[in-house]
């Protein structure tokens, strides 16, 4: 990874690179300033321009955590309400491997965060951005990776990018948490809420007018394809489109608050000792305003 520059801007915070085409530190700046009429403008530029934020080391309660998601569009409320963790803040998804005595339980919450994946993919109004803070973050392990999917697109060769052009993929969020938890982790009710939909792999980002990959672990099958030839080609293009240069790799230390653009990056978690070890996180996502 590129040594980290300070970035110079009119900004009243510093900004430092976590690697070259993507992620940034911010520094010298709390959540109560970032939100202000005056600052949060600012932000989002950052934001768009850099695609993850990361603040390190900071007090976010619960409330405020979903209430600076709020700045920036509708929070989620997960189908899968056995991870909501807060009467109060029904938006907050929870990954703990602490049982009901607070002990860890040797599980791991959500196998299926350990794969390349988009959040909300799978849901007619997917995710616009997502924001993660470490309560308890894991001595070893734990981390999360993001990937570089505007540099993805620009990086595909001419074969590739002929491809997938026009290519369209059916999400579904029931089929990866089948074939990930081994099991059937959500109900029918559940299912009946989210069914498959399909959306072009190639997209462009709404707001910065680049294009980027749209694929990830809740991709089933491409439309017009045989099943089993798409599944090998998601396969083979999740793995074109996340090669070791384009990856970040967050570790996390308590207090640490990270948020990125889902439109334009793919993320998966990585494991950690679920036995001896504790990892408590907490993630909200905001939803887009429409399809793009």
């Amino acid at each position: 990874m590129a040594e980290a520059q300070i970035e110079t801007k009119n900004w009243p915070f510093e900004v430092r690179p976590l690697m070259p085409t993507f992620g940034a530190e911010i520094v010298g700046l709390d959540l109560d300033k970032a939100v202000s009429p005056e600052v949060f403008p600012m932000i989002h530029e950052a934001w768009l321009e850099y695609q993850i934020l990361a603040f390190r080391g900071i007090e976010v309660s619960p409330a405020t955590q979903v209430a600076f998601a709020a700045k920036f569009g509708e929070v989620q409320v997960h189908v899968m309400n056995q991870y909501h963790g807060y009467d109060a803040q029904p938006e907050l998804y929870v990954l703990t491997n602490l049982d009901q005595d607070g002990k860890p339980s040797g599980a791991h919450p959500d196998l299926g965060t350990l794969h390349w994946h988009i959040d909300a993919s799978w849901n007619a109004r997917n995710g616009h951005s997502t924001f993660m803070y470490a309560e308890r973050p894991p001595r070893e392990g734990g981390q999360t990776h993001f990937a570089d999917m505007y540099s993805a697109y620009e990086e595909l060769s001419d074969d590739w990018r002929h491809r997938v052009d026009s290519m369209r993929v059916v999400h579904n969020l029931d089929f990866s948490r089948n074939r990930r938890h081994g099991h059937a982790p959500m109900s029918a009710e559940q299912k009946a809420k989210v069914p498959p939909i399909a959306w072009p792999v190639v997209r462009t980002h709404p707001e910065t007018g680049r294009k980027a990959i749209f694929l990830g672990d809740h991709a089933e099958f491409v439309e017009g394809m045989d099943y089993d030839e798409g599944r090998a080609l998601i396969e083979e293009l999740n793995q074109v489109v996340t090669p070791e240069h384009l990856i970040y790799r967050h570790s996390y230390t308590p207090g640490d608050f990270v948020f990125w653009d889902n439109r334009c990056t793919m993320h998966r978690a990585t494991n950690f000792d679920t036995a001896n070890d504790i990892r408590v996180m907490r993630r909200c996502t905001v939803l887009v305003d429409e399809a793009y």
